[in-house]
Protein backbone atom coordinates (compact mmCIF):
# COMPACT_ATOMS: atom_id res chain seq x y z
CA UNK A 1 0.00 0.00 0.00
CA UNK A 2 1.12 3.26 -1.35
CA UNK A 3 2.27 5.98 1.46
CA UNK A 4 -0.86 8.18 0.06
CA UNK A 5 -3.19 5.54 0.74
CA UNK A 6 -2.35 4.89 3.98
CA UNK A 7 -2.51 8.35 4.96
CA UNK A 8 -5.75 8.34 3.51
CA UNK A 9 -7.22 5.50 5.42
CA UNK A 10 -5.54 7.16 8.03
CA UNK A 11 -8.15 10.23 7.87
CA UNK A 12 -11.10 8.29 6.46
CA UNK A 13 -10.79 6.53 10.24
CA UNK A 14 -10.35 9.67 12.50
CA UNK A 15 -13.13 11.40 10.28
CA UNK A 16 -15.72 8.37 11.16
CA UNK A 17 -14.11 8.25 15.01
CA UNK A 18 -14.80 11.83 15.41
CA UNK A 19 -18.36 11.69 13.68
CA UNK A 20 -19.68 9.05 15.88
CA UNK A 21 -17.86 10.90 18.82
CA UNK A 22 -19.78 13.93 18.43
CA UNK A 23 -22.90 11.68 17.53
CA UNK A 24 -23.20 10.21 20.35
CA UNK A 25 -22.48 13.67 22.41
CA UNK A 26 -25.16 14.55 21.01
CA UNK A 27 -27.75 11.71 21.83
CA UNK A 28 -26.31 11.98 25.33
CA UNK A 29 -27.48 15.81 25.32
CA UNK A 30 -30.82 15.63 23.65
CA UNK A 31 -31.38 12.39 26.42
CA UNK A 32 -30.86 15.05 28.77
CA UNK A 33 -32.16 18.49 27.67
CA UNK A 34 -34.47 17.88 25.31
CA UNK A 35 -34.38 18.03 21.10
CA UNK A 36 -35.29 21.58 21.00
CA UNK A 37 -33.09 22.63 24.23
CA UNK A 38 -29.84 22.08 22.57
CA UNK A 39 -28.39 23.86 20.35
CA UNK A 40 -25.11 23.58 18.09
CA UNK A 41 -23.27 25.69 20.62
CA UNK A 42 -24.12 23.47 23.36
CA UNK A 43 -22.89 20.69 21.09
CA UNK A 44 -19.42 22.34 20.36
CA UNK A 45 -19.10 23.09 23.61
CA UNK A 46 -19.26 19.57 24.75
CA UNK A 47 -17.44 18.01 22.07
CA UNK A 48 -14.35 20.93 23.05
CA UNK A 49 -14.90 21.59 18.81
CA UNK A 50 -15.66 25.02 16.97
CA UNK A 51 -18.73 25.75 15.27
CA UNK A 52 -17.03 25.12 11.76
CA UNK A 53 -15.49 21.65 12.83
CA UNK A 54 -18.75 21.00 13.57
CA UNK A 55 -20.28 21.44 10.26
CA UNK A 56 -17.59 20.31 8.47
CA UNK A 57 -18.45 16.72 9.94
CA UNK A 58 -22.45 17.37 9.37
CA UNK A 59 -24.58 19.81 8.07
CA UNK A 60 -27.49 20.14 11.11
CA UNK A 61 -28.13 18.81 14.28
CA UNK A 62 -30.82 16.27 12.98
CA UNK A 63 -27.65 14.76 11.16
CA UNK A 64 -25.10 14.65 14.08
CA UNK A 65 -28.18 12.90 16.23
CA UNK A 66 -28.30 10.00 13.43
CA UNK A 67 -24.50 10.14 12.80
CA UNK A 68 -23.84 6.66 13.78
CA UNK A 69 -26.10 5.21 11.27
CA UNK A 70 -25.20 7.46 8.38
CA UNK A 71 -23.67 4.45 6.85
CA UNK A 72 -25.98 2.06 7.45
CA UNK A 73 -27.91 2.00 4.36
CA UNK A 74 -24.59 1.20 2.60
CA UNK A 75 -23.85 -1.85 5.16
CA UNK A 76 -27.61 -2.99 4.69
CA UNK A 77 -27.00 -3.21 1.00
CA UNK A 78 -23.88 -5.28 1.26
CA UNK A 79 -25.71 -7.23 3.52
CA UNK A 80 -28.81 -7.95 1.06
CA UNK A 81 -26.15 -8.26 -1.74
CA UNK A 82 -24.02 -11.27 0.11
CA UNK A 83 -27.47 -13.31 1.00
CA UNK A 84 -27.98 -16.66 -0.62
CA UNK A 85 -29.65 -16.35 -4.28
CA UNK A 86 -31.92 -19.44 -3.03
CA UNK A 87 -33.89 -17.15 -0.28
CA UNK A 88 -36.44 -15.15 -1.27
CA UNK A 89 -36.55 -11.25 -1.46
CA UNK A 90 -38.46 -10.80 2.00
CA UNK A 91 -36.18 -13.34 3.53
CA UNK A 92 -32.93 -11.81 2.17
CA UNK A 93 -34.32 -8.74 3.50
CA UNK A 94 -35.24 -9.71 6.69
CA UNK A 95 -31.74 -11.53 7.44
CA UNK A 96 -29.47 -8.43 6.01
CA UNK A 97 -31.35 -6.36 8.77
CA UNK A 98 -29.63 -8.53 11.44
CA UNK A 99 -26.40 -6.20 11.93
CA UNK A 100 -28.62 -2.86 12.29
CA UNK A 101 -30.69 -4.34 14.75
CA UNK A 102 -28.40 -5.98 16.45
CA UNK A 103 -26.70 -1.90 16.80
CA UNK A 104 -29.96 -1.22 18.18
CA UNK A 105 -29.96 -3.74 21.23
CA UNK A 106 -25.88 -3.39 21.64
CA UNK A 107 -26.65 -0.40 24.11
CA UNK A 108 -30.69 -1.08 24.08
CA UNK A 109 -31.98 1.33 27.30
CA UNK A 110 -30.04 4.22 25.65
CA UNK A 111 -31.17 3.38 22.22
CA UNK A 112 -34.53 2.41 23.24
CA UNK A 113 -34.97 6.23 24.93
CA UNK A 114 -33.20 7.81 21.44
CA UNK A 115 -35.37 6.39 19.12
CA UNK A 116 -38.69 6.96 21.62
CA UNK A 117 -37.57 10.31 21.08
CA UNK A 118 -37.39 10.45 17.12
CA UNK A 119 -40.16 8.85 16.62
CA UNK A 120 -41.90 11.23 18.85
CA UNK A 121 -40.23 14.32 17.59
CA UNK A 122 -42.01 15.92 14.30
CA UNK A 123 -38.93 17.03 13.21
CA UNK A 124 -36.62 13.87 13.94
CA UNK A 125 -39.35 11.41 12.56
CA UNK A 126 -39.12 13.67 8.95
CA UNK A 127 -35.25 13.29 9.06
CA UNK A 128 -35.56 9.15 9.79
CA UNK A 129 -38.27 9.01 6.74
CA UNK A 130 -35.78 10.75 4.30
CA UNK A 131 -32.96 8.43 5.70
CA UNK A 132 -35.48 5.68 4.72
CA UNK A 133 -36.36 6.83 1.34
CA UNK A 134 -32.32 7.27 0.87
CA UNK A 135 -31.91 3.51 1.89
CA UNK A 136 -34.88 2.61 -0.58
CA UNK A 137 -33.14 3.38 -4.18
CA UNK A 138 -29.51 1.94 -2.58
CA UNK A 139 -31.75 -1.42 -1.92
CA UNK A 140 -33.98 -1.26 -5.03
CA UNK A 141 -31.40 -2.61 -7.71
CA UNK A 142 -30.83 -5.50 -5.41
CA UNK A 143 -34.59 -6.50 -4.56
CA UNK A 144 -35.32 -5.73 -8.32
CA UNK A 145 -32.48 -8.09 -9.52
CA UNK A 146 -34.00 -10.78 -6.75
CA UNK A 147 -37.57 -10.44 -8.38
CA UNK A 148 -35.84 -10.96 -11.94
CA UNK A 149 -37.16 -7.34 -12.70
CA UNK A 150 -35.49 -4.42 -14.24
CA UNK A 151 -34.13 -1.98 -12.08
CA UNK A 152 -34.93 1.01 -14.46
CA UNK A 153 -38.63 0.10 -14.86
CA UNK A 154 -40.39 2.32 -12.59
CA UNK A 155 -43.94 1.11 -14.25
CA UNK A 156 -42.91 -2.18 -12.18
CA UNK A 157 -43.84 -1.71 -8.57
CA UNK A 158 -42.72 -4.71 -7.10
CA UNK A 159 -39.29 -3.94 -5.73
CA UNK A 160 -40.28 -0.71 -4.48
CA UNK A 161 -43.26 -2.54 -2.76
CA UNK A 162 -41.28 -5.14 -1.09
CA UNK A 163 -38.51 -2.48 0.33
CA UNK A 164 -41.21 0.01 1.00
CA UNK A 165 -42.93 -2.83 3.35
CA UNK A 166 -39.62 -3.79 5.25
CA UNK A 167 -38.60 -0.41 6.14
CA UNK A 168 -42.34 -0.70 7.58
CA UNK A 169 -42.30 -3.03 9.30
CA UNK A 170 -38.63 -1.87 10.72
CA UNK A 171 -39.94 1.44 11.91
CA UNK A 172 -42.99 -0.17 13.59
CA UNK A 173 -40.89 -2.70 14.98
CA UNK A 174 -38.52 0.26 16.27
CA UNK A 175 -41.79 2.34 17.75
CA UNK A 176 -43.16 -0.72 19.48
CA UNK A 177 -39.95 -1.35 20.86
CA UNK A 178 -39.61 1.82 22.50
CA UNK A 179 -43.29 1.05 24.28
CA UNK A 180 -43.71 -0.15 27.84
CA UNK A 181 -40.80 -0.56 30.66
CA UNK A 182 -39.85 -4.35 29.73
CA UNK A 183 -39.95 -4.85 25.87
CA UNK A 184 -39.23 -7.64 23.91
CA UNK A 185 -35.99 -8.16 22.46
CA UNK A 186 -35.95 -6.39 18.92
CA UNK A 187 -35.43 -9.06 16.81
CA UNK A 188 -38.27 -10.87 18.33
CA UNK A 189 -40.73 -7.73 17.51
CA UNK A 190 -39.41 -7.56 14.02
CA UNK A 191 -40.10 -11.09 13.53
CA UNK A 192 -43.59 -10.11 14.03
CA UNK A 193 -44.16 -7.33 12.52
CA UNK A 194 -42.48 -9.42 8.95
CA UNK A 195 -44.32 -12.49 9.52
CA UNK A 196 -47.28 -11.97 7.80
CA UNK A 197 -45.63 -11.50 4.71
CA UNK A 198 -43.49 -14.19 4.95
CA UNK A 199 -43.78 -16.79 2.21
CA UNK A 200 -45.51 -14.72 -0.10
CA UNK A 201 -42.39 -12.44 -1.92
Amino acid sequence: MSPNNVASGARARARQAMRAEVATIVGDLVLERGYEQTTVDDICAAAEISRSTFFRYFPSKEDALFGQTADAGDDLRVALAARPDGETPWTAMRRALDPLIEKYEADDERTRRLTRLIVTTPALLARHQEKNARWHELLRPEVARRLGADPADRSDPRADAVIAAALGCVQAALTAWTVGDRPQSLPAILDRAMGPIAGRV
